[in-house]
C-alpha cells in the first residue's frame, strides 16, 4: 500500500475526513460523557473504516495495525502505567502511605504547598525516572490519599505533569528525535539529541516558571495563590534554572532527575523557616500547624516513611546507570546486562507493508514495524521489582503482594482496556495515512508554521499519549516541512516536543490511567472538562514562544 495523504481531494477536506476517529472520541467522551472505554471504542471503529474506505487500506492491514497498536500499549504503557499503581497499593496495603501522610503534614499542612511538593516536584522526578503514566497515577492516588478531592487530585497531577514531560524516562523522547532526524540535519544522532535537548531547555524553563503559579491558581485561585508566592517561585525557578542548565551543558537523561530535585530541596529549605500566614485547606476542613513544622523533627520518621519511593527511584536509576554514565566498565553496566534479554521483531503481516511518500518522507521508502519487549529493562519492571522490594521490606507476605496485584487488576479493568483502544487507533491512523494528513494540514500554515507545530505535537501526544511516540510520529515530519518553509528544523523538531507535553493532560489513556488512581473509573470526562481548555491554552504559549523565536528571538535556536 501507497499512502495518499489527500485521499479525499483537497486537503484540508482530506484532513476532516482522517479527523473524525479524534472527533467521535471527544464529542462521545467529552459532550456525550461516556465512559473511556466506550469512547475509545467506537473511535477504534470510526479509525478502521476511514482507513479501509478512505484511504483505502487493505482490510488484512488495517487490523494488523490495530492489532500492533494494542500489543504496543500492553508492553510499552500498560506495563508501566499498571504497575506504578500496583506500587502505591502496595504502599497503602502495609500501611507505609499512613507515615507519608504524616511526613507530608510536617513538611505543612497547607494544602497549596502539599500540592506544589507532591504533584509538581516529586511528580517531576517520576517523570524523569519512569514516565509512562506513573507520575499521574502515583501522585494523584497521593493526593487523593491524603484527602484532596478525587477529581482535583487527577486535575493537579494532570496539569503539573506538563513541563517534565519532554525529558521523561531519562530523556527518551529526545533520544528517538535525535536517533529519527540526525540523518535528516546530516550530522550524528547524538548531536542531534544534544541540540533538540539545548532547544527544549530554552522553550520549557519558560513554562516550569509560570506552572507552579498555574497549579496552585486552579486549586484554590487567584488570591490564595499570592499568598504563597515565596513558595511557587522557589519551585518554578530552582526547577527551570536547573532544568536549562542541564538540557544545554550535561545530558537531556539527567534534566528532570536533577531539576526535580532541586526543586523539592528548595521547597524543604524553604518552609524551614517560611509558611504562609494562613493556611488554606478545603472547605469545612481545619488546618493547623504540625508539631514540627519549620524544624528538622522526626527524620527518622520521613526516611521511614519515603523508604518506599526511595527504593523505587534507586532500582529504576541503578538499571539506568549506563544511559548516564556512558563510559561504565561493561562488567559494571548493569544498564546493558538487563538489555541483553530484549526481544527485536518485525510485525508479521505489517512491516515495510506501507509505503510513506514525501513530503513525510525524503523519498518513497517502506514504513518499518518493528517491536521490542525489554522483559527486564522496562521502567514497568523495574516498578514491579521495586515494589515486591519494598512489599517485603516493609513486612508484607509473598500473599499479601499476590493479593494486591490482583486488586490492582480489577481496579484498573477498563483503564487497561481504554489504553490498547487508543494504541490501536493511534497505530491504525499512523499505517493508514490519516496522521499524516492532519500533519501536512497544519504544516501549511506558512510563517505561522511554528505556531502550528506545536499543536502538531498536541495531537500527536493526544492520540498517542506519549511524547516518544509523538517525535517518532511527526518529528521527522516537522523537520522536513520546516526544512522547506526555512524554519530551523532543531526549532520545529523541538517545539513538537514541547507542544506535545501539553496535550499530556487531556490524552483518554491519561485521563483513563488518573481516574482509575483514584477509584473513578468512568469519570474521564469530568476529567477533560476540566483540562481541555487549560491544555489548548498552554499549547498556544509554546506555539508563541516558538514564534517568537523563529522570527524575534533568534539567538535563542542553538546552532550545530
Amino acid at each position: 500500500m501507497i499512502q495518499d495523504y489527500q485521499p479525499a481531494g483537497p486537503l484540508w477536506l482530506s484532513a476532516i475526513v482522517a479527523a473524525l476517529p479524534v472527533i467521535v472520541l471527544l464529542v462521545v467522551l467529552g459532550v456525550a460523557r461516556r465512559s473511556a472505554h466506550l469512547s475509545a471504542a467506537l473511535a477504534l471503529a470510526t479509525a478502521l473504516l476511514v482507513a479501509i474506505f478512505v484511504y483505502p487500506m487493505p482490510v488484512g492491514l488495517a487490523f494488523d495495525a490495530a492489532a500492533m497498536g494494542i500489543a504496543f500499549g500492553v508492553w510499552n504503557v500498560i506495563w508501566i502505567a499498571f504497575h506504578a499503581v500496583y506500587f502505591h497499593n502496595v504502599t497503602v496495603a502495609t500501611g507505609r502511605f499512613d507515615t507519608v501522610k504524616s511526613v507530608l503534614a510536617g513538611f505543612s499542612p497547607d494544602r497549596r504547598l502539599q500540592a506544589l511538593l507532591i504533584a509538581f516536584a516529586f511528580g517531576a522526578l517520576l517523570e524523569g525516572i519512569a514516565g509512562g503514566g506513573a507520575p499521574v497515577a502515583i501522585t494523584g492516588a497521593m493526593l487523593f490519599a491524603l484527602g484532596f478531592p478525587p477529581v482535583k487530585a487527577v486535575v493537579l497531577a494532570l496539569l503539573a505533569n506538563t513541563a517534565p514531560v519532554a525529558f521523561g524516562g531519562l530523556g527518551n523522547p529526545l533520544i528517538i528525535l535525535g536517533r529519527l532526524t540526525g540523518p535528516m540535519l546530516g550530522i550524528s544522532q547524538e548531536e542531534a539529541t544534544n541540540l533538540f535537548s539545548a532547544m527544549v531547555g530554552r522553550q520549557l524553563p519558560l513554562l516550569a516558571l509560570i506552572i507552579p503559579g498555574f497549579l496552585v491558581v486552579v486549586l484554590a485561585g487567584w488570591k490564595k495563590m499570592t499568598q504563597v508566592l515565596p513558595a511557587v517561585l522557589t519551585a518554578g525557578l530552582s526547577f527551570a534554572v536547573v532544568q536549562f542548565l542541564v538540557s544545554n551543558y550535561v545530558s537531556p537523561s539527567l534534566v528532570d532527575v536533577l531539576a526535580a530535585l532541586a526543586a523539592m530541596v528548595a521547597l524543604w529549605v524553604l518552609t524551614r523557616f517560611w509558611q504562609p500566614k494562613q493556611l488554606w485547606g478545603f472547605d469545612g476542613e481545619t488546618v493547623r500547624k504540625a508539631e514540627g513544622v519549620g524544624t528538622t523533627a522526626r527524620p527518622h520518621g520521613a526516611l521511614y516513611g519515603w523508604a518506599p519511593y526511595i527504593i523505587l527511584i534507586v532500582v529504576i536509576l541503578l538499571s539506568r546507570i549506563g544511559t548516564i554514565w556512558k563510559s561504565m566498565p561493561s562488567g559494571l553496566n548493569l544498564t546493558a546486562a538487563l538489555q541483553k534479554p530484549n526481544i527485536m521483531f518485525t510485525w508479521p503481516g505489517l512491516h515495510n507493508q506501507v509505503i510513506q511518500t514525501p513530503p513525510i518522507t525524503t523519498k518513497n521508502q517502506p514504513y518499518p514495524a518493528s517491536f521490542t519487549i525489554d522483559w527486564l529493562y522496562s521502567a514497568g519492571s523495574m516498578a514491579l521489582i521495586a515494589a515486591i522490594i519494598a512489599g517485603l521490606t516493609m513486612g508484607a507476605g509473598v500473599k499479601k503482594l499476590a493479593q494486591v496485584y490482583l486488586r490492582t487488576i480489577v481496579q484498573m479493568r477498563w483503564a487497561l482496556a481504554t489504553i490498547m483502544m487508543i494504541l490501536g487507533i493511534a497505530f491504525v491512523m499512523n499505517y493508514s495515512g490519516a496522521t499524516q494528513t492532519l500533519g501536512l494540514a497544519l504544516a501549511t500554515t506558512g510563517v505561522l508554521f511554528p505556531l502550528f507545530s506545536a499543536y502538531i505535537g498536541w495531537l500527536g501526544v493526544f492520540l498517542t499519549g506519549s511524547d516518544a511516540s509523538t517525535n517518532s510520529l511527526f518529528g521527522p515530519m516537522q523537520v522536513i516541512s520546516a526544512q522547506q518553509l526555512g524554519v530551523d528544523p532543531t526549532l520545529a523538531g523541538a517545539t513538537n516536543t514541547s507542544g506535545g507535553v501539553m496535550g499530556k493532560m487531556i490524552s483518554p489513556q491519561n485521563l483513563s490511567i488518573g481516574a482509575t488512581a483514584i477509584d473513578r473509573s468512568g469519570e474521564e470526562s469530568t476529567l477533560l472538562r476540566q483540562t481541555f481548555l487549560w491544555s489548548l491554552v498552554l499549547t498556544a504559549v509554546v506555539g508563541v514562544i516558538s514564534l517568537l523565536q523563529a522570527e524575534v528571538l533568534t539567538w535563542m535556536i542553538p546552532t550545530r
